[in-house]
């Protein structure tokens, strides 16, 4: 569908990527990895025609439809939320004046043995092919079960999109790509804006899109959900692996032994032939020999090891501060803003050592429950600390909230007392700020960076309750992991908000449910806790499914015509080309693993030294190699 060839990027004499080929298959689900920098969101802007490589290209099929949500995007205003997403369907109405021009031709033309009219036949069934596609005979319910789908409710429907925030508006910029139904979609961070219910959604539209996907995450269970194949650049290179995230984690760790197995073989191999070298080219008998080994390693191809991106957030957070059994009580607390009821009569109590969740969806009430927790906000009822409790508080525009004009290190020094003022560098590099990064602005700091500074706040007293509202925002996968642990092995109470499935999982097993204004209790982790959740929405959706079942019925399904079959017929042909090819792989695979076995063998390395012909065996096992992985490739890109 799409083809990279031999692409290069460059920017100020510095190559992002270096002769990087690979093909986007239809249906394919694709993620990318690599660390901060490495070029993953350029990637998109590639392949969705925004930039251009240096050198090289990148071939997109002519009718191949492409739909890129990046992370900022400018947004319209103007129309109803309903109107914005409604305009996914400016297509159509190209589409059906299309087919009444056609229409028109086939009625008034009567040279129907001609090239001409065939054309316009070919054409008709083309565009209402498309026009099924798009589903221009129930475009209202589409929108309808999209929008809700990501989080709206139908009373929003005919909000101004200038009323909502930026978070929300993303979603209707996603909603209209997903409308499109276009033939690749590219998404960089689609789940950034999106709670639990809306995330497990988009899970379960990607499973019935047509089109290829090609994503960017730091949302490790999305990526397991939604991916297949995961595209890892490094070193401004590509390896490309038919897995999801976690497999390709395992691989990774697998393919930088061997190659760090393959550099120490191959160090040797340089400084045997460079003593060589030393010992010979001084005599006038041996000098051409010495030449020639010189050559040798001239010409020799270095293995190169991975960089680890080791630029990870570390830290434990302090010993808590001693405090009595029960931590929070709330009795019939509720928030009304305006008109509006949030939620009403909340009541739960958390003792010490808990680590708590608040799961729904967004506006709904949990970061409004959080402020009432932290005495920010009046409310009715009741939420009372307990005895001795010292309270940490991050909020979710935290990192908005520290003072613009002060450096790094005075964010953290002027909230330091006692002994922890001495640790003040240290504990600022723990968060990846060192060097001349504690002396820059905070207004000049990424998003990435204010939050990992608020984070850092959190470490300077020994609070024995953390109240945490979307603590991952801005992180990354690793540094995700490191403060997942941190947490757990934190021995004071934690309450929070957060829709990183993977981060809650293993931590939170007492969840509070926000939903239609009320908050229930579920004693149970956010795995089963989405499983209820599907459920629930499966039952919702049962009549609307119902629907859609009795119109399928309704499709009758053409009787496949020879020139189909002769297709079904090639196809099956690449499909067992493609088999024999992977075998081939394998089986390559195997003995050149048995070479690198021998070479790493000081036994049998010695021996092998002076044999001509292992080497030149080894290297045309590997010329092979690379011969049968692009005619796998090219095999693979003929399937449709």
């Amino acid at each position: 569908m799409i083809s990279v060839n031999s692409a290069t990027v460059s920017f100020g004499g510095f190559n992002l990527f270096d002769n990087i080929s690979f093909l986007i298959n239809p249906k394919d689900r694709i993620g990318l990895a690599g660390k901060n920098g490495a070029g993953k969101s350029t990637m998109l802007k590639l392949l969705c025609g925004e930039q251009h490589p240096t050198k090289g290209e990148i071939s997109i099929p002519k009718d191949c439809k492409i739909g890129y949500l990046p992370q900022d995007m400018i947004h319209q205003h103007g129309r109803t939320v309903f109107d914005e997403a409604e305009t996914a369907y400016a297509e159509i109405q190209i589409l059906e004046e299309k087919l009444n021009n056609i229409n028109h031709q086939l009625e008034t033309r009567t040279d129907y043995e001609s090239a001409e009219y065939m054309k316009l036949i070919e054409d008709l069934t083309e565009i209402n092919h498309r026009l099924d596609i798009f589903g221009a005979a129930n475009k209202e319910e589409e929108i309808e079960k999209v929008l809700k789908g990501l989080g709206f409710d139908r009373n929003e429907f005919t909000r101004q999109t200038s009323e909502l925030s930026g978070g929300w508006r993303m979603r209707i910029e996603l909603a209209k790509l997903l409308l499109q139904k276009p033939d690749v979609l590219l998404l960089d961070e689609p789940t950034n804006h999106l709670d639990i219910e809306a995330i497990q959604w988009l899970e379960e539209f990607m499973e019935t899109f047509a089109g290829a996907v090609v994503l960017i995450s730091h949302d490790k269970a999305f990526l397991d959900a939604v991916t297949k194949r995961t595209i890892e650049i490094v070193n401004q290179k590509i390896f490309d692996y038919k897995t999801n995230y976690s497999r390709y984690l395992i691989l990774r760790k697998e393919r930088k032994e061997q190659q760090e197995n393959a550099a120490k073989n191959q160090q040797k191999i340089i400084n045997q032939t460079e003593v060589l070298i030393d010992k010979y080219r001084a005599k006038a008998s041996k000098a051409s020999f010495a030449q020639s080994l010189i050559k040798k390693l001239d010409r020799m191809e270095r293995v190169e090891v991975d960089e680890d991106d080791a630029a990870t957030v570390h830290f434990r957070f302090p010993p808590p501060a001693h405090s009595g059994k029960i931590i929070l009580t709330v009795e019939h607390a509720g928030k009304k803003y305006g008109d509006k009821q949030i939620f009403s009569e909340a009541d739960f109590i958390i003792a010490k050592g808990e680590k708590i969740g608040f799961v729904g969806r967004n506006g709904e009430g949990k970061s409004t429950m959080i402020k009432m927790i932290a005495k920010r906000i009046p409310h009715e009822g009741v939420a009372q600390l307990g005895h001795g409790v010292l309270m940490g508080y991050f909020e979710q525009d935290q990192e908005e909230k520290l003072d613009q004009d002060k450096t790094v290190f005075q964010i953290i020094d002027d909230l330091a007392a006692g002994e922890i003022r001495k640790q003040v560098r240290n504990l600022l590099g723990a968060f990846l700020f060192s060097g001349d990064d504690i002396d820059k602005k905070v207004k000049v700091l990424s998003g990435g960076e204010r939050g990992r500074l608020a984070l850092c706040k959190l470490l300077l007293e020994p609070y024995n309750l953390l109240l945490l509202d979307e603590p991952t925002n801005h992180l990354d996968i690793r540094s995700k992991e490191i403060l997942k642990k941190a947490l757990m092995d934190y021995e004071g109470t934690v309450v929070m908000v957060s829709h990183d499935r993977d981060f809650m999982k293993g931590m939170c097993n007492r969840l509070f449910e926000f939903r239609d204004g009320k908050v229930k209790e579920h004693l149970c982790d956010i795995t089963e806790f989405m499983e209820l959740r599907k459920v629930e929405r499966l039952n919702e959706l049962d009549l609307e499914k119902s629907v859609v079942k009795v119109a399928a019925v309704k499709i009758e399904k053409p009787k496949p015509n020879p020139v189909e079959l002769e297709k079904e017929k090639e196809q099956k042909q690449i499909r067992n080309q493609i088999k024999k090819s992977e075998e081939e792989i394998e089986k390559l695979e195997g003995e050149i693993k048995l070479c690198d076995e021998k070479l790493s063998n000081p036994e049998t390395y010695a021996l092998l030294t002076n044999d001509k012909n292992f080497f030149d065996n080894y290297n045309s096992l590997k010329a092979k190699l690379d011969s049968e992985m692009k005619k796998w490739e090219e095999l693979s890109g003929k399937l449709s």
